[in-house]
């Protein structure tokens, strides 16, 4: 098994507007990014950022080698309670996902 940070070339969090949060996962090869979307488990998601699975949406973008993975902030971006108002620093956990 491999963590996602050793399986891509690319993996970020960001902000997809201020109520839920979205990562982008892009690879060198189709071969890769297929291999990571048949292994990679809402489950194992949803435990790394304390969020239900049936919250998460993880879709493939064949034709760009990428997945894009959204769920819930738990926090309104720019909330009182919010730490990272850009989500731009939520992409460890996910990082160490092994597939």
């Amino acid at each position: 098994m491999k963590k996602l940070i050793d399986c891509t070339k690319i993996l970020r969090s960001k902000n997809a507007g201020p109520l839920f949060i979205t990562f982008d996962l892009i690879f060198d090869t189709n071969e890769e990014m297929r291999y990571v979307y048949k292994n990679l488990k809402k489950e194992d998601v949803a435990k790394a950022y304390d969020v239900s699975a049936e919250k998460i949406e993880i879709i493939a973008y064949d034709i760009v080698n990428s997945i894009k993975i959204t769920f819930p902030r738990k926090n309104i971006s720019g909330s009182i309670y919010d730490n990272d108002i850009y989500g731009c620093q939520q992409h460890m956990p996910l990082a160490m996902i092994e597939v």
